[in-house]
């Protein structure tokens, strides 16, 4: 059965079990009756757009009795049923299978940092503009979660400087560091991040359950001889080994890999591979940080198995070409996906020249949310 209209509707062809859309340029769709059925518009509650019904109150398997088009809808009628449904083509479109992922959700993996230019490649945007200007924080949002990390400049470069800005940005987590924590040297550091050592790419708090989603770190005083800031891609990277050496990958991405942090007022630990996948298989999230690897529970032949490939990684993590360096001034600060960018930095000497960064971390779900309701 089919209809068909030459002024811009797509063609509509149909059965007992499933409508299929074809749009102008050749792109199709097929959607299941019971799939059409299920997200009927009358199904949903009117004002908070929450399901009314449950998969029970479905009947198993309805049958499509008529399918006709009204402008630039849809209506589907149903055997043994009053009412029949509207949907929208654009709505139709949007949730076909295989339709681009919510704009929020796009990503552009980069790989070789080293031919980047933090200022040039990446987004930057003033603290006025962060603060007021909404379309101009969207579009720095929808770039941060494109690229994984994005710079703001001109934040006041006081204690409170980092809350404010990330205010307009999402949910700053507290943690058992506090609800902001300061990056500089310490004696006694109960974490090597708070000392005058360089720090090789990791990702924080593996640990943590849920590890956080996002971190900010806010310059409030800058070392001129060291402490550069290192970046690099860990999607990228994994995507690279799964091309490269394949069964390295699957061993990374299919081993618990536990991770432990102790101090004076916390002990948290949690089981995760370094990669992690989605259930269609791709990249979900990378969790690497050799500081806080605690001792794996494996016999000896597996055990070495999984040392070379940990190892495989690690030193893709070293290569300098995969990593972006940059020198961040007082008043930047950087955010970026913690579950996907690995950060480092050089080492520095605090004693000739004090250097000090304030960092918080941002629930996922929060800058997902900012980022999705900045969207025109």
């Amino acid at each position: 059965m089919n209809d068909h209209d030459d002024d811009g509707i797509p063609t509509i062809a149909w059965t007992a079990r499933a409508v299929t859309v074809e749009w102008r340029g050749g792109e199709a769709a097929e959607f299941a009756s019971l799939w059409l059925r299920d997200n009927r518009p009358q199904d949903r509650d009117p004002h908070s757009g929450q399901r009314l019904i449950d998969v029970c109150d479905l009947p198993p398997a309805p049958r499509i009795t008529a399918v006709s088009v009204l402008a630039d809808h849809l209506l589907v009628e149903w055997e043994g049923e009053s009412a029949g449904a509207r949907f929208a083509f654009a709505w139709l479109r949007a949730h076909a299978p295989g339709a681009p992922p919510r704009p929020e959700l796009r990503r552009a993996p980069w790989l070789e940092g080293a031919t980047l230019d933090a200022a040039r490649d990446f987004a930057w945007l003033g603290f006025a503009a962060l603060d007021a200007d909404a379309a101009a924080r969207g579009a720095w949002l929808e770039r941060l979660l494109r690229d994984g990390i994005a710079f703001c400049s001109g934040v006041p470069a006081t204690e409170a400087g980092i809350l404010q800005a990330m205010s307009r940005v999402g949910r700053v987590a507290t943690t058992n560091y506090g609800e902001v924590f300061d990056v500089r040297a310490v004696p006694s550091p109960e974490n090597l991040a708070y000392s005058d050592l360089g720090l090789g790419l990791h990702t924080d708090n593996p640990y943590r359950e849920p590890v956080p989603g996002f971190q900010a770190l806010h310059v409030l005083h800058a070392s001129p001889d060291g402490g550069s800031s290192l970046f690099a891609d860990g999607f990228a990277i994994a995507a690279h080994l799964r091309a490269t050496d394949p069964a390295t990958f699957a061993l990374l991405a299919a081993t618990p890999v536990p991770f432990l942090y102790r101090s004076a007022d916390a002990q948290l630990y949690a089981e995760r591979p370094l990669i992690q996948l989605r259930c269609d298989g791709a990249i979900a999230a990378v969790h690497y940080n050799n500081r806080s690897i605690a001792p794996l529970r494996l016999a000896a032949g597996p055990a070495e198995t999984f040392y070379a490939a940990y190892r495989a990684f690690a030193q893709l993590l070293r290569e300098p070409r995969f990593q972006l360096r940059c020198t961040l001034g007082a008043g930047d600060l950087v955010l970026f996906d913690n579950q996907r960018i690995l950060h480092g930095r050089t080492a520095f000497q605090s004693a000739r020249h004090a250097r000090h960064l304030r960092g918080c971390y941002l629930t996922r779900d929060s800058v997902h949310s900012r980022a999705a309701q900045a969207r025109p």
